[in-house]
C-alpha cells in the first residue's frame, strides 16, 4: 500500500518555474515506478512524465520534454517534477502516481494516485 501526497502547486506567470513534490508513505517506495499526470478543465487526464525505480530512466510527453524534469529521492520517499518555461496551456491539476510497471504509467494507468495539486499559469 502506498499513499501519495502532492504539494508545490500554485499560480505562476508564463515563463516561470514551479517544483512539485510527491511524498509517499510506505517502505516500498523505491520499488515503484513514479509518474506525473495532469488534467485540464474539460480535458482528459494525460501522461506527463515517469521515472523508473532507480531514477536512471525517465520518460516525457512530447509537450513537456525539454521543459520539465522528473526525479526522485528514494531516501526521502519523494518524487519531484521540476517545471520550467511554463506556458498557460500547462494549467491543470497535476497528479502523482505509482505503479509496478512503466507501460502502465505511460498508458495512463496506475495502482496508486495522489489527490492532485493545482498549477495555474497566467499569460
Amino acid at each position: 500500500q502506498v499513499q501519495l501526497v502532492e504539494s508545490g502547486g500554485g499560480l505562476v506567470q508564463a515563463g516561470g518555474s514551479l517544483r512539485l513534490s510527491c511524498a509517499a508513505s510506505g517502505r516500498t517506495f523505491s520499488s515503484y515506478y513514479m509518474g506525473w499526470f495532469r488534467q485540464a478543465p474539460g480535458k482528459e487526464r494525460e501522461f506527463v512524465a515517469a521515472i523508473n525505480w532507480s531514477g536512471s530512466s525517465t520518460y516525457y510527453a512530447t509537450s513537456v520534454e525539454g521543459r520539465f524534469t522528473i526525479s526522485r529521492d528514494n531516501a526521502k520517499n519523494t518524487a519531484y517534477l521540476q517545471m520550467n518555461s511554463l506556458k498557460p496551456e500547462d494549467t491543470a491539476v497535476y497528479y502523482c502516481a505509482a505503479d509496478n510497471a512503466i507501460p502502465n504509467l505511460r498508458a495512463g494507468y496506475a495502482g496508486y494516485w495522489g489527490q492532485g495539486t493545482q498549477v495555474t499559469v497566467s499569460s
